[in-house]
């Protein structure tokens, strides 16, 4: 009863939600700063922060608490919270889109797209003049929307009605078959087999500033593409039939929905290597909490996958310390068992 009172008291107050979200992000970021090798006080971590970021007339000189948190730790926990807030808006998307809470970037393909351009670009250490740094994000981008159309041509042509279900088998069978591909790529690779295989178990580790700037503008594009399509994706979720009778251009709506996404998820994936369940099983939490609107739904799964991810990766670097596990199976370590537990839960409910 406790449980329902305030899951009830979310939906109805968005206020109280998003402050609800907001705390958990922020206490996930002090967590993720002030823990470690060296912990650091929480009043320390804001002075620096203060004093280093915004410029505040602060009276602070700890060297060795600064450069731990501005060069180490604050970088990371920005990369780790933008990832988290990618793949979860991206998650959320999917499943309004195509009404289902198993779509995601990893069942639909998106995520092994990416997987295979980032490591090709790898692979044979392509480098794109004038783009330098952005070479990886944006063959990334490249290789999940291409996924992604040929999972939906493929899926038409084996069932002209696209059901959700026919799309979702469809990017297993690609997804499949890209992980081939890249397992074949390391079979072959010389050199570049350690950089790729660290690089594919995800991780946000000695990532540094440089990473963030690859990653947060399409971060930004791709996430205000999704929130400006939030009306339509409400109307979406009731079919597109209903949203072509209130007015919604499905076809055009569709393809800037999958788009975004599709930046989204390439961007992430390019610059913290695979890490599964986030797009999956935070929508669906932020969706049971806090209601289905995709205008606060969005919002919300952003924040609720930033907090998740930032005490992901406090977990995979603390659990076996010094040594480091792969953020992606602390992810996936959670995330499978609680996304069983929300299935079960649900065909209960269903049945009663």
């Amino acid at each position: 009863m406790l449980k329902q009172s305030i899951r009830k008291r979310l939906k109805n107050n968005r206020g109280l939600a998003y402050a609800a979200a907001a705390a958990f992000l922020v206490w996930a970021a002090l967590m993720g700063i002030s823990i470690g090798s060296v912990s650091v006080p929480f009043l320390s971590i804001l002075q620096i922060i203060g004093k280093g970021v915004f410029h505040l007339p602060l009276d602070y000189s700890d060297s060795m608490y600064t450069n731990i948190v501005l060069n180490i730790r604050l970088p990371r926990v920005i990369l780790a919270g933008l990832v988290g807030a990618s793949l979860a808006v991206a998650g959320a998307s999917f499943q309004g889109l195509l009404r289902n809470p198993l779509a995601d970037p990893y069942t639909l393909g998106v995520s092994s797209g990416a997987s295979a351009g980032a490591v090709l670009t790898l692979f044979f250490n392509i480098s794109i003049p004038f783009l330098g740094l952005f070479t990886l994000p944006l063959l990334s981008i490249l290789f999940s929307m291409i996924t992604i159309f040929i999972v939906l041509w493929f899926s038409r042509k084996i069932d002209p009605a696209m059901k959700v279900e026919t799309i979702i088998l469809t990017g297993i069978i690609f997804s499949s078959f890209l992980g081939a591909v890249i397992s074949l790529m390391i079979a072959l690779s010389g050199e570049e087999l350690r950089q790729i295989i660290g690089w594919l178990l995800g991780s946000v580790s000695m990532r540094g500033w440089d990473y963030i700037v690859i990653l947060l503008p399409f971060f930004i594009i791709g996430a205000l593409l999704l929130v400006l399509n939030a009306r339509e994706l409400n109307a979406m979720s009731f079919g597109e039939e209903k949203a072509s009778h209130l007015g919604v251009d499905v076809q055009k709506r569709k393809l800037i929905i999958l788009i975004a996404g599709s930046i989204l998820t390439g961007a992430a994936v390019a610059v913290s290597g695979t890490i599964g369940f986030v797009g999956l099983v935070i929508p669906h939490l932020a969706r049971l909490l806090w209601g289905p609107d995709h205008k606060h739904l969005l919002p919300l799964s952003m924040l609720s996958g930033s907090g998740f991810l930032i005490l992901a990766d406090l977990i995979s670097r603390t659990i076996i310390a010094p040594a480091e596990l792969p953020i992606g199976v602390i992810t996936s370590l959670i995330g499978a068992p609680a996304f069983a537990v929300i299935l079960l839960k649900r065909r209960a409910e269903s049945r009663g």
